[in-house]
């Protein structure tokens, strides 16, 4: 299947998605602003610059989209028909750093928490469940934690 835009068109667009303040970014941020944590944003001096940084709790939260990020078996997630090994390699890229920075993270004694564009989405209808895990999360002493939605069967 080729593509309805134009290659330059294409490129400009892709440009344009932006890496931070995004809008699953900005609802977790709402959500837990509203619940009364406080948090640090984009943190240069830790791996992997993460979304938010919540330094009472020694702990950070990544924003995953989907798509860049790969997510396995993910209805979000599509691996392009036109340019494909350019763009399975990149995603693979995105998937390795994504591991290192984890383990540094984890190393350094920072407890991290992953977020799925999938997972935000469904939220959006009832965020509450969603809040409450991170929640239970910060006040807890799990190391790891990654919020997907269920693959539907």
């Amino acid at each position: 299947m080729t593509d309805i835009v134009d290659s330059y068109k294409r490129s400009l667009m892709m440009a344009g998605i932006k890496g931070r303040n995004t809008k699953p970014e900005l609802l977790v941020r709402s959500l837990l602003h509203k619940k009364g944590f406080r948090f640090r944003l984009h943190v240069k001096d830790l791996p992997g610059k993460p979304d938010i940084v919540l330094p009472k709790y020694k702990a950070v939260i990544f924003i995953h989209g989907c798509f860049w990020h790969g997510h396995q078996d993910c209805r979000l997630f599509k691996l392009p028909a036109t340019r494909t090994e350019f763009w399975r390699e990149k995603i693979c890229r995105n998937r390795a750093n994504d591991h290192r920075v984890v383990g540094l993270l984890l190393t350094s004694k920072w407890r991290v928490c992953i977020i799925w564009e999938c997972s935000i989405r469904r939220a959006r209808k009832d965020p509450a469940k969603l809040v409450n895990t991170i929640t239970e999360w910060l006040t807890g002493n799990e190391q790891l934690l990654e919020i997907r939605e269920e693959p539907q069967l």
